[in-house]
């Protein structure tokens, strides 16, 4: 079975679902659509594939099965729900939305349409990152009781003006939780589970000429009981590094280094560092961590990081679409990262924890 596939939103991610919708074998990929009709047809001549600037059009014209949303974070919902709204299926770019209300949009129109909708956070295609999953599922860790994220890096001035909707509200939703932190908050809920209360703040230490925060630390209850806290930054520098550490009742830790060296821009840069285990304290694995980590690099090394996992999760989710189950990441996972940096803007006004779940 081959699904008819497309993108909305011919920006610098986009690029990454062409490629992974031209290349699988159960997509055919057709079509693209953008507000700005030259660079739809830019992108749609570089891929073989038509142009339009109607969403709608776009999917009863070509009989579209699938959709990747790549606008501005801000800019998900709509196209989302009138994708939905026709019947087409919509994989999301992170984080899925910027706020709840366009998060619950989106689901309640994948729910009324009976359409499947999914978040694209590829690091969890991360081969450490899913060592870390199923050695929690396996009992090595015991239940985990301590989460971990840490998320240092540097974005200069440049960086906010390559796109005009960058650090702005209006234009991003937010900050370094909005933009750069969703994947490793999306690993801490798919380790740890469910939260129970947040207490956060943000800060803008050294943008000046942005809106938005460069900077932001949370304590985080779940509500097994466990206990996490939350730094992330775009005001280090030089960085980066990413990593998402967690810690069980039997003293066993387990950990992931997501990202290291230079920071790097969707479309503008690469990856420099290859993720990789960086702890493990599981009684009788601790000398598999160095060959592990050869592994692992030797073959994020071997492949073109900057498309090979979203190639991943695209796959995942269009084999959900052909077999009616539920992709890796749904827009309910999605809402969760979504919750979570609400709820550290909301304590930052308050000065007061706020208890989950959110209105």
């Amino acid at each position: 079975m081959s699904l008819k596939t497309g993108i909305i939103g011919c920006g610098k991610v986009g690029d990454f679902h062409a490629k992974a919708y031209a290349g699988l074998e159960n997509s055919v990929f057709t079509a693209v659509c953008d507000a700005n009709y030259e660079r739809a047809k830019a992108f749609a001549d570089a891929y073989h594939v038509k142009a339009y600037t109607d969403i709608a059009e776009m999917i009863r014209t070509e009989q579209l099965d699938v959709v990747s949303v790549c606008t501005p974070h801000p800019l998900h919902a709509n196209p989302a729900v009138t994708a939905a709204e026709n019947g087409c299926n919509v994989l999301i770019e992170k984080p899925l939305a910027s706020t709840l209300t366009d998060c619950d949009k989106i689901i309640e129109a994948g729910d009324k349409n009976k359409v499947t909708i999914g978040t694209m956070v590829q690091r969890r295609f991360y081969r450490p990152c899913m060592r870390i999953h199923e050695a929690i599922k396996d009992g090595k860790i015991g239940k985990p009781v301590l989460g971990m994220v840490t998320m240092l890096g540097w974005r200069d001035e440049a960086y906010y003006q390559s796109d005009a909707w960058r650090g702005t509200w209006d234009g991003e939703g937010g900050g370094v939780l909005v933009n750069q932190a969703p994947h490793q908050l999306d690993l801490l809920l798919w380790y740890m589970g469910e939260v129970d209360e947040v207490y956060g703040v943000w800060k803008n230490l050294n943008h000046p000429y942005i809106e938005v925060e460069d900077t932001a630390v949370a304590v985080v209850k779940f509500k097994s009981g466990a206990i996490g806290n939350i730094v992330t930054s775009n005001s280090q520098n030089p960085a980066l590094y990413g990593k998402v550490h967690i810690f069980g009742e039997n003293g066993a830790g387990v950990g992931v280094q997501t990202d290291g060296g230079a920071m790097f821009i969707a479309g503008m840069s690469s990856i420099t560092e290859p993720p990789y285990n960086d702890l493990w304290t599981v009684p009788g694995e601790t000398e598999q961590l160095e060959e592990w980590k050869k592994g692992d690099c030797d073959f994020f090394n071997s492949v073109d990081s900057m498309y090979y996992y979203h190639r991943e999760q695209i796959e995942d989710f269009l084999k959900a679409v052909e077999n009616g189950t539920k992709p890796l990441v749904d827009a309910r996972d999605g809402r969760k990262t979504v919750e979570l940096f609400t709820a550290i803007y909301r304590s930052t006004k308050s000065g007061m924890p706020v208890k989950f779940p959110l209105t």
